[in-house]
């Protein structure tokens, strides 16, 4: 049996009101479970319109429409957020969470706005909306979840897929998200950790620097329930 270490984990949803569209402030709610569930003492905390950025470990940013994507992205300029990340915080970024974390991003037709910076990363708009099933090879195993965004995604030097696209379109058709440092970005929604239980693993035990204990739930024949019928399809 794996030896678990106890501590204080923060994570933190950051703005759900403005990126929380399609449930992505679920995405907290797994974390703290799956930790809570190996012993770990967990706060979760959100940051809303008017708050300052919490001190926190793991940062949650999910998808929203095209002007809340851009007051999210000045108020997270006027905060620390950048520099926490530069100190190491981990980060879950989710549509257009991830599309702000890059240098530009694009919404209302062809108008260009600037990123916050932090990953070599440009988003563009597409010449359809991407919407449906999303299928994603990340190193052998399928993240699943569905995507709707009008964004297409073009990665930097450095910069690294998440995963390769199985059915869907993710930033351009071939691959989806990235990771960059400490930072995990996609197109799928569901909430995405919600869908793949293995993700949240992943990202807790890249925060806690161990490895966890397996958990078993209903979550993980949803999942393979799931990825079966995209196989099929």
């Amino acid at each position: 049996m794996v030896r678990e270490i106890r501590l204080v984990l923060t994570i933190a949803t950051l703005l759900p009101d403005l990126l929380g569209t399609y449930g992505d402030g679920g995405n907290g709610l797994v974390l703290a479970e799956r930790a809570r569930r190996r012993g770990n003492d967990v706060r979760l905390v959100t940051m809303e319109l008017g708050d300052e950025l919490p001190e926190a470990e793991i940062y949650l940013l999910g998808g929203g429409e095209d002007g809340p994507q851009r007051l999210a992205r000045d108020l997270l300029i006027e905060g620390s957020f950048h520099a926490r990340v530069e100190g190491g915080a981990t980060v879950l970024a989710v549509c257009a969470g991830l599309q702000i974390l890059g240098e530009s991003f694009s919404v209302e037709g062809d108008d260009e706005f600037e990123g916050l910076g932090i990953v070599d990363v440009r988003t563009k708009r597409a010449r359809t909306r991407s919407v449906g099933e999303l299928l994603v090879d990340v190193g052998g195993r399928a993240l699943v979840g569905f995507e709707n965004h009008g964004g297409e995604t073009s990665l930097g030097d450095g910069v690294t897929p998440l995963g390769r696209v199985r059915r869907g379109r993710g930033n351009d058709g071939n691959f989806d998200g990235f990771r960059s440092g400490s930072i995990w970005a996609t197109y799928a929604h569901g909430p995405v950790l919600a869908l793949n239980p293995w993700l949240a693993d992943e990202l807790l035990q890249s925060v806690l620097g161990h490895a966890l204990e397996p958990l078993v739930s209903v979550a993980d024949d949803l999942y393979n329930e799931r990825v079966a019928a995209l196989n099929s399809r």
